[in-house]
């Protein structure tokens, strides 16, 4: 298979995982091209998620690295196998690459933490609300581009939706409650909205009030990515200027920490919803 020329997030990752994997081991890139029968450039192209590996050389490797951890070997099989093109595919070229890492990342976690100071969760905006953000992105953008953003944000939002569907659990903060985007009609909706995707089996919306007082962070989105073994974890932090995708350990260890602040010092689901219902109906 030729080369990428621009690999997504997630094969980066899998090529930083193997590189990780072969320096914690000890074995040069020239030792671990004899061992796959490969030049030493297509070990490095490999390590940065350019090209693909094959199964039988990713366990080669990994055996010859001496990885016990059969979960996370059978991790990485799965994220080097190939899937077919994701929905997301069909808007590559139209939007930004970091776009569409946000919702392959999503459509692989088997279990979301989000927390969301002055925005409500993306994946649970409404078009009218959702509309007001795009709309507000300096510099502004054309309006064939803001409709784009908003099938995309819709198609994203199923990934919530249906059957065997990953469990979320979203902090939001009163701020972002109280934000009047588009007004005092669609903040209601809004609002409305939001209680009724809390009451989902899958779905854990809690609320850290004004009163609650300090917690960690710059008030930033934090998108936490559960994968099927720890250390494929992904932090996904939002940024003025696009998405950052975080998975170093001491990085998603201060997350995971972060995060777990925030629940504690947030309300329970039902007070969450009375406190939610009780804004709404103020507006």
């Amino acid at each position: 298979m030729p080369p990428r020329t621009t690999p997504t997030e997630r094969q980066k990752r899998l090529g930083s995982e193997l590189r990780k994997m072969r320096m914690a081991a000890g074995i040069t890139a020239d030792q671990a091209a004899g061992l796959l029968g490969l030049d030493r450039a297509k070990i490095s192209n490999i390590e940065t998620g350019i090209r693909t590996i094959s199964e039988e050389r990713l366990r080669t490797l990994a055996c010859n690295c001496a990885c016990s951890d059969q979960a996370y070997v059978e991790a990485l099989v799965g994220m080097a196998r190939p899937n077919g093109h994701g929905w997301w595919e069909r808007y590559r070229g139209a939007l930004a690459p970091g776009l569409l890492d946000i919702a392959e990342s999503e459509s692989h976690a088997v279990r979301m933490r989000t927390a969301h100071t002055a925005h409500v969760p993306g994946l649970f905006q409404t078009s009218d609300h959702a509309l007001e953000l795009f709309r507000a992105v300096l510099p502004p953008l054309p309006e064939h581009e803001v409709a784009l953003r908003l099938a995309f944000r819709a198609e994203r939002q199923q990934v919530l939706e249906g059957e065997n569907t990953p469990e979320y659990v979203g902090v939001v903060h009163e701020a972002a409650l109280r934000m009047q985007f588009g007004g005092p009609k669609v903040a209601r909706a809004q609002l409305e909205h939001l209680l009724a995707v809390s009451e989902r089996p899958t779905v854990r919306l809690v609320v850290v009030p004004f009163a609650a007082g300090t917690f960690p962070g710059a008030g930033q989105t934090v998108n936490y990515l559960e994968g099927p073994v720890p250390q494929l974890d992904t932090a996904q932090i939002d940024n003025s200027h696009g998405p950052e995708f975080l998975g170093e350990q001491a990085q998603l260890d201060k997350y995971r920490a972060h995060l777990d602040w925030m629940e504690r010092i947030a309300m329970s689901p039902e007070e969450s919803r009375d406190f939610i219902r009780g804004i709404a109906n103020s507006l």
